[in-house]
């Protein structure tokens, strides 16, 4: 059965040979090209936008702004923000006619060079008026801070609200040892390779076409279709080649206002943005702000927790409330907790707009309940991992939500499968300003969306042949973002349908060949696209029994329903869990405040490893891309304007930046509601490693680091303060 096999990925041969094409790579015969102008404001009123200068450049085609735009919004979560800010007067939304961060949209400019296009943009006249910038949370929640949106009374989004037991203060009385503090996480940049990129014309049949990357196209088509007030069947979106995307793809960059150039001017138009383009004009992971408590007894048996968690918006919704969620539902760890009070609030500000970045919210809420957990064990002189076997989730366990957590719980097994892995600590001091140390963290996360989300997944399956199926064809829309995703169809076709890979043929990422999937995030597409492919196969093979030839089936898999909140946080949240659990080993250069990995453990629970190798490389990917927001990804803005807008200024992790060993342990404990037992993983093994880290560093000097990014700035700053460091001239 191809299903656990490490089989080469279908797209590996075409990605080294250079065939594949990805947006950017794409032309047409008579393709124009376009430019964004952007605000590079973070808060001003829109008095005017004057063209006339820019169209009279030779060559130009047309400029289009917000008034061009039919219905100017668009979101994922909520419609509230306009495709391009249009002047104040003249706005037709509520939100309309005001820059609320540097990356705003004010016009497209399409022409027949990417030169002409350029060169247009720059004589656009824009007046403004500008208002006062609130870059900073608790500015932004204070009485007389300005109103930054309509939508959004205080410049709150959201506040959840868990309470669970009795009286908060009266279980933290009761608790013998108690450890409390305060914690903040930056923004981080996906960073993926191709800045974005498209190409859009008006097809055969009068359809929109949009050529782009992204991890959910029929979302994509709906947004487009939403804001140009186009029947959906009038507009198509297809993926080429994406590369990583990692939740960067996930809401709208350039999808609308290429589509809007397109079907304007009736011919091909191609866009490609600058990396630093890119850095303004897409989201970033919510910075962080939380202060948190956590008692237990002198046992270590956990009592009680209180968490005030703030996540910065930025300045439109994105998918900032559903990040929200998933950090109040993560933010006091994977365990048995009878006393909690939740308050989580996602706020407006003036900075670019937080959204979906690999982990979803779970990550910057796990750092801050693994170092609590890791300061509650050194507080009371117990093991680190022994504090967490005893208080761990199990089957049978009731959350925090009031809910059961779902049958194949297996925290406990990742924590000991990774911990049976540790090995003797490294070494100690191996010359004098060396330090060495080690930290343990474990984690959970949702698969699936949440929240009473109405989840599905489509595909569609044809059987071809006379006496015996002879070939077959699996259309599905799921995104591969370079994690292998496509392979995997391939691969769970073939063991449902007992063919060889050869024989069957993908039809993939594609609005007009098949039903929506979904989006390639929330780490599902596996679980949720195994479901519907094995749906359509056992229906298009009951067909064939039945002599049809072709036999065609279509499948949509919906899973069992989650549920919201209440005004107490009590709902049944997630359809089911991955989990996770690392150890890192470290090295501090007491001197220069240098933290070297020398060692990563991951454990992650996969249910089924569908490609063993992808499921490796997954784990690689996520320790190193956890071990940059972690420790040197730092992005810099000042008064609402980004500084670290280019690679030379924003440092992701090189060849000589990753640990020197990262130990995948891929355990296969079925998930009892998976296509056998496959749970999702993909963003697990980004999870823990920042409080892993954290307790190394902490393990090694004696000091922890509350903010992060761990830079070396700061980790020697912290360092001096302790009097750890040696005193420097």
């Amino acid at each position: 059965m191809p299903v656990g096999l490490s089989l080469p990925r279908i797209d590996a041969p075409s990605k080294v040979d250079g065939s594949a094409l990805y947006p950017g790579d794409l032309s047409m015969p008579g393709m124009a090209h376009a430019k964004v102008l952007f605000a590079r404001r973070p808060h001003a009123r829109v008095l005017r936008i004057d063209l006339s200068e820019a169209m009279q450049v030779p060559g130009v085609l047309g400029i289009f702004t917000g008034e061009d735009v039919p219905n100017n919004e668009f979101g994922l979560v909520l419609f509230d923000a306009p495709v391009m800010v249009s002047p104040w007067a003249r706005a037709r939304k509520p939100f309309d006619g005001v820059v609320r961060h540097v990356g705003e949209k004010l016009a497209i400019v399409v022409a027949e060079t990417e030169a002409v296009a350029e060169r247009a943009r720059s004589l656009i006249r824009v007046e403004y008026e500008d208002l006062p910038v609130v870059t900073d949370v608790h500015h932004a929640l204070q009485p007389d801070a300005p109103q930054l949106h309509p939508h959004y009374s205080g410049n709150v989004l959201e506040h959840y609200r868990v309470r669970r037991g009795e009286d908060i203060a009266a279980a933290f009385a009761r608790c013998d040892v108690v450890v409390e503090d305060t914690y903040t996480t930056g923004a981080q940049e996906h960073a993926y390779l191709q800045p974005e990129a498209g190409l859009a014309y008006v097809d055969e049949q009068g359809r929109v076409t949009v050529l782009v990357a992204g991890q959910w196209a029929h979302e994509d088509q709906q947004q487009i279709a939403h804001a140009l007030n186009l029947p959906l069947e009038q507009v198509r979106v297809i993926y080429p080649a994406i590369g990583g995307a990692f939740g960067g793809r996930e809401d709208m960059s350039i999808q609308i206002v290429l589509a809007l150039a397109a079907w304007k001017l009736r011919r091909p138009v191609k866009l490609i943005w600058t990396r630093e383009e890119s850095i303004i004009g897409h989201h970033k992971r919510h910075p962080m702000w939380c202060h948190a408590k956590l008692g237990a007894t002198r046992e270590g048996k956990l009592v009680a927790a209180q968490v005030k968690l703030i996540t910065d918006a930025g300045a439109y919704a994105y998918t900032s409330t559903k990040v929200l969620g998933n950090a109040t539902v993560m933010c006091v760890g994977p365990y048995e907790l009878p006393n909690v009070a939740i308050d989580t609030y996602t706020v407006a500000t003036n900075n670019i707009p937080s959204g979906a970045f690999r982990g979803f919210g779970a990550p910057q809420a796990l750092f801050v309940a693994e170092t609590q957990m890791n300061k509650l064990a050194a507080a009371l002189g117990m093991d680190p991992v022994e504090l967490r076997l005893k208080n761990a989730l199990r089957d049978g366990s009731i959350t925090i939500n009031g809910s059961p957590i779902t049958p194949g719980c297996t925290i406990r097994e990742v924590i000991q499968a990774a911990a049976a892995r540790a090995g003797a600590a490294p070494a100690r001091e191996p010359a004098p300003h060396l330090r060495r140390g080690r930290g343990f963290a474990c984690g959970h996360k949702n698969v699936g969306y949440s929240f009473g989300f109405p989840e599905r997944c489509e595909a569609i399956v044809e059987l071809h042949g006379e006496g015996a199926i002879e070939h077959a064809v699996v259309r599905h829309a799921g995104a591969d973002c370079g994690q292998g995703a496509h392979t995997a169809f391939l691969q769970i076709a073939a063991a449902l349908l007992n063919l060889p890979t050869d024989r069957i043929e993908l039809v993939l990422s594609d609005t007009a060949t098949s039903g929506s999937s979904g989006s390639a995030s929330a780490s599902r597409l596996t679980f949720m696209s195994a479901h519907a492919i094995q749906g359509a196969v056992q229906e298009a093979l009951r067909k064939w029994q039945d002599e049809e030839r072709p036999a065609i089936a279509h499948y949509v898999y919906r899973p069992r329903p989650t549920t919201p909140m209440d005004e107490n946080g009590q709902c049944d949240p997630n359809i089911t869990y991955g989990y996770v659990a690392q150890l890192a080993d470290v090295e501090v250069d007491i001197e220069t405040g240098h933290v070297r990995v020398l060692r990563l453990v991951s454990a992650n629970d996969v249910g089924k490893a569908v490609n063993p190798q992808q499921v490796e490389g997954q784990i690689e990917g996520g320790a190193v891309q956890g071990l940059g927001w972690a420790q040197l990804e730092h992005f810099v803005t000042r008064n609402g304007h980004v500084l670290s807008s280019h690679f030379s200024t924003y440092l992701i992790p090189s060849v000589l930046d990753v640990p020197e060993r990262v130990e995948c342990v891929i355990l296969e404990h079925p998930d009892p509601q998976g296509v056998w037992g496959i749970r999702g993983m993909a963003e697990m093994p980004l999870l823990t490693v920042a409080p892993a880290l954290i307790a190394a560093i902490y393990d090694a000097t004696g000091v922890w680091i509350n903010d992060l990014p761990a830079t070396p700035e700061r980790v020697r700053r912290a360092l001096v303060k302790a009097n750890v460091a040696r005193a420097l001239g």
